[in-house]
């Protein structure tokens, strides 16, 4: 048989592997919940709490271009209301508002690859890749489509640090 002390410092070593084990869970758990909380508190480009403009994000992406949305068809997302033409679109973006949902929180592209924020014009807007980029104006979108990959690097490079509540 094991002696006493033996088993008391077993014991007392599965206790503190226990505890041990708990604060890294823990630990983990804090990282998972403020990576959650940064991601729900994303900057999104909204006038009145109304996300582009009231402009249809999906509208964007069929031939129709840049329509305005309902006050009657919308959808809470990342704190901002989006407004939709039809409730079919708005069911593509409640699958997949990531995938629709303007760049750099919908602020002017252009001015994100230049670090900064700015409003967009809802008719002043690009499709690369998929993705929806808006614009200050017509002037400043023709100047952003000049060079648009570098801009697009420059944009996604400057992104996580405009990107602060």
């Amino acid at each position: 048989s094991e002696p006493l002390s033996g088993r008391i410092l077993q014991l007392l070593s599965h206790v503190y592997y226990e505890t041990h084990m708990k604060k890294i869970l823990y630990f983990i758990l804090i990282i998972i919940g403020l990576s959650i909380q940064s991601l729900s508190a994303a900057t999104v480009n909204t006038a009145d709490g109304i996300a582009i403009n009231g402009y249809d994000p999906v509208a964007y992406f069929s031939d129709k271009g840049p329509i305005p949305g309902s006050k009657d068809i919308t959808y809470e997302w990342m704190q901002a209301t989006w407004r939709f033409a039809s409730e079919e679109n708005k069911s593509k973006f409640i699958e997949d508002p990531q995938h629709y949902a303007p760049q750099y929180g919908g602020y002017c592209a252009y001015a994100a690859s230049k670090g900064s924020l700015a409003p967009v014009h809802p008719y002043a807007y690009d499709i690369v890749d998929g993705k929806l980029y808006l614009n200050f104006s017509d002037e400043v979108n023709n100047r952003w489509l000049s060079d648009r990959d570098q801009y697009i690097r420059q944009g996604d490079a400057n992104w996580p640090r405009l990107n602060k509540p």
